[in-house]
C-alpha cells in the first residue's frame, strides 16, 4: 500500500486571523526535518503567508514556523525570474495555477506563470534539491530575498556556490542565532552579472556579496535547465557545507526524491487502518503525515559522525541532540501519547533533546522556536516526562536529570516569565496562585496540582519515595479552587476570597484560551477525587450534561475582544465543548 497518495498537505491550511480550519502549512518536509518549503503566497499577511485559495506566487520559501501565532525564523525565499529581477513582493509577484501544483510532503513542484518558470524542490533532514526549468530567451536568474532580520550573501562562482546566513528570528530567546545556508548549482553562474539588493528594485546594483537587514541576491545562470542543492546549518557556513556534502553530495533530484518517499512511506505505514471511504483514508493519513512535522530536529553532525547543536540559552555549539518548534502546553496530551506508541525511539531522543536544554540553560523548555517563546503558561513538559517514565522508554540517568529540572520550576520562579511555572511562589504559600497575584490563575493551579502528579510518577519510578510522597500530596491542590455552590473551578485571592460576579461564560482573565466551563474539569490525574467534590458519578454526569446541553455563548471578559477560538466554539453546537482548542480535548472521554 502506498500510504503518500492519501496525503493532501494542504489539509487545514484554508486559515486566517479570526477562524482556523487549522492554522497549518503545506509543508514538504522529511519527518521531524530540521528544514521545510512552502509556497509563499502573500507575505503581507504575515504568518498567514500562505493560502490554498490564493493565485499569487512570491516564491517558495525555506521556513520553520511551527505556528502562525508564534511567527518564523531562520527563513527566506527563493524566486526565479527573468531578465530585470524586482525585489519587493507586491512587485515581483507571479500568478501560478494552484490546482496544477504539485504539494507533497516529498516533492514541491510549481510553475510560475509571469516568469515561465518550472521549480522542483524535494527534501532532505537539513536540506534540498532543487530543479529549475526555464523557457524563452530572457536570462535565467534566481533570487534569495530576505523574510526579515540580517542577511548576508556571497557567490563562489568558480564552484558553483552561493554562501549566505539570516539572523531573524521572532519572540524567543536566542543568543548569537545565524541560520548559515549553502547552495551549490550544476550549471554555471555568471559572476559579472550577480545584482545585490538591500530592499528595494531600485537599490539593485552589480555585486559579489550583501550584507544588511533587507540584503538579497540574485543570481544569474549560463543555461535554462538548472540544478542545484541546499543545506543549512545554525553552527557555522563550513557545517552548512558539511551537511550538503552528508545528505546531498553525488545525488540526483529523483534520488533525493525517492529517499524522502521511503521515508514518509516508513512512518505512515506504522497505523494501518480500514475506512468506508477513500475520504476518510485520506483525512486520516493527512493528519497522520501533520503528526510527524514537529518538533523538528535541531542538531547536525561533526567529521566524527557525532551528533552537536547550537544552544540558544548560551548562543554557543554543545554535543548531544537538540529538538525545537514545540509547544508542550499544545502537544502533551495529542502527538506525545501517539509517539508513546508508534515512535519511541523518536520519543526518547526528543526528551534527550529537551533535557539538554535545562542543562545548557538551565530550565526545561515551555514553548520552542527556535529558542525560548514560553507564550503558553504552565509547564506541561511534566506530562511528557512522566509518560515516557512510567512507560520505560528513557533511561533513568536521563530521568534523573529530568527530575532535577522538573523540582526546579515546581519551586523557583524564573528569571522572566517565560521560563518556569508562573505564580509558583504563591502557589507553594497557598496551594494556588491567587488572581490577584497572577492572570489566568485558575489553569496556572490546575496545571501546577497535575504538574505535581507528575513529578510523583517519575519519582516513583526512581524509588524516590520521600519526593513522591510530598508531590502527590501537592497534587492535591486542584480542590482549594473548588466551589461546590457552582461547581465550577473558580479564582481566589491571597485571603482565600472567590472573586465576586461570578460568570461562567466570562473567558480570559482567570483562564487560559476558555471559560470557567472548560478547565474546571481538568484533574486528569485524580478523577475519582474531582467526582467526589461533585457529590457522586451521577451529579458529575449531570454537570457533564450542562456542559453539552448549555448554548455556545461567550462573554470576551479578560481578552477584551473576540478570538478565535470563541468564534470556533459558536459555529458548532457542541455547547460549551470548545472541541477545537486544548482546554476541552479531554471531555469527551470524561
Amino acid at each position: 500500500m502506498q500510504y503518500l497518495l492519501y496525503v493532501n498537505i494542504k489539509q487545514g491550511s484554508k486559515s486566517v486571523p479570526r477562524f482556523s480550519n487549522g492554522n497549518t502549512l503545506p509543508l514538504t518536509q522529511m519527518p521531524f526535518g530540521m528544514v521545510s518549503f512552502v509556497p509563499q503566497t502573500q507575505v503581507s499577511r504575515g504568518s498567514w503567508f500562505y493560502h490554498p485559495d490564493d493565485r499569487s506566487l512570491e516564491g517558495i520559501r525555506l521556513t520553520h514556523q511551527p505556528s502562525p501565532w508564534i511567527g518564523d525564523y531562520g527563513c527566506f525565499v527563493l524566486l526565479p525570474q527573468r531578465d530585470k529581477p524586482m525585489v519587493e513582493p507586491d512587485t515581483n509577484w507571479s500568478s501560478y495555477r494552484p490546482n496544477e501544483a504539485t504539494l507533497k510532503p516529498d516533492n514541491l513542484n510549481v510553475y510560475f506563470q509571469r516568469y515561465r518558470v518550472q521549480m522542483g524542490v524535494t527534501p532532505t533532514e537539513r536540506g534540498a534539491s532543487i530543479e529549475l526549468d526555464y523557457t524563452g530567451e530572457e536570462q535565467a536568474l534566481l533570487s534569495i530575498l530576505p523574510v526579515g532580520g540580517e542577511m548576508g550573501h556571497r557567490i563562489d562562482a568558480e564552484n558553483g556556490r552561493v554562501y549566505g546566513y539570516t539572523t531573524y528570528h521572532s519572540q524567543d530567546v536566542a543568543k548569537n542565532f545565524k541560520m548559515y545556508y549553502v547552495m551549490e548549482f550544476d550549471t554555471p553562474i555568471i559572476e559579472d552579472k550577480t545584482l545585490i539588493s538591500q530592499g528595494s528594485t531600485a537599490s539593485l546594483e552589480q555585486g559579489k556579496a550583501a550584507q544588511g537587514e533587507k540584503a538579497g541576491i540574485h543570481i544569474v545562470f549560463d543555461g535554462k535547465k538548472v540544478t542545484g542543492r541546499l543545506a543549512i546549518s545554525y553552527i557555522s557556513e563550513e557545517q552548512a557545507t558539511m551537511n550538503l556534502e552528508q545528505e546531498l553530495s553525488g545525488k540526483t533530484f529523483k534520488e533525493v526524491q525517492t529517499q524522502a518517499q521511503e521515508k514518509w512511506e516508513s512512518y505512515l505505514s506504522r497505523i494501518e487502518v480500514e475506512a468506508d471511504s477513500e475520504e476518510q483514508m485520506r483525512t486520516f493519513y493527512s493528519c497522520m503525515y501533520r503528526a510527524f512535522l514537529f518538533p523538528h530536529k535541531a542538531y547536525e553532525y561533526d567529521k566524527q559522525g557525532n551528533p552537536i547543536h547550537y544552544a540558544p540559552a548560551t548562543g554557543n555549539v554543545h554535543p548531544g541532540v537538540r529538538y525545537t518548534d514545540n509547544g508542550f502546553w499544545d502537544t502533551y496530551r495529542t502527538v506525545y501519547p501517539l509517539y508513546s506508541l508508534i515512535a519511541k525511539e523518536e520519543y526518547a531522543e526528543m526528551l534527550e533533546g529537551f533535557v539538554n536544554d535545562y542543562l545548557e540553560g538551565g530550565w526545561l523548555p515551555r514553548w520552542l522556536s527556535t529558542g525560548e517563546v514560553g507564550c503558553m503558561p504552565s509547564t506541561l513538559i511534566d506530562a511528557v516526562i512522566a509518560d515516557a517514565a512510567v512507560k520505560g522508554l528513557v533511561s533513568n540517568e536521563l530521568l534523573e536529570k529530568a527530575l532535577d529540572g522538573m523540582i526546579k520550576h515546581a519551586n523557583q520562579e524564573g528569571p522572566e516569565p517565560r521560563y518556569g511555572r508562573n505564580g509558583v511562589k504563591a502557589y507553594l504559600e497557598h496551594g494556588y496562585v491567587p488572581y490577584d497575584v497572577e492572570g489566568e490563575s485558575v489553569n496556572l493551579t490546575l496545571d501546577a496540582a497535575y504538574g505535581d502528579f507528575c513529578i510523583a510518577q517519575v519519582a516513583n519510578v526512581l524509588g524516590k519515595t520521600n519526593i513522591e510522597k510530598e508531590y502527590r500530596a501537592r497534587a492535591k491542590n486542584y480542590r482549594h479552587l473548588f466551589d461546590s455552590e457552582t461547581g465550577f473551578m473558580r479564582p481566589r485571592n491571597t485571603n482565600g476570597e472567590f472573586k465576586p460576579n461570578f460568570d461562567p461564560f466570562t473567558w480570559g482573565a482567570d483562564y487560559t484560551e476558555s471559560s470557567a466551563w472548560q478547565p474546571s474539569f481538568f484533574v486528569p490525574h485524580d478523577l475519582e477525587g474531582l467526582v467526589e467534590l461533585y457529590g457522586g458519578k451521577e451529579k458529575f454526569l449531570q454537570k457533564l450534561d450542562d456542559l453539552f446541553a448549555a448554548e455556545p455563548k461567550f462573554n470576551v471578559g479578560g481578552y477584551g475582544i473576540e478570538i478565535h477560538e470563541m468564534s470556533e466554539m459558536a459555529a458548532v453546537d457542541f455547547g460549551q465543548c470548545a472541541i477545537s482548542n486544548q482546554p476541552s480535548f479531554h471531555i469527551p472521554f470524561l
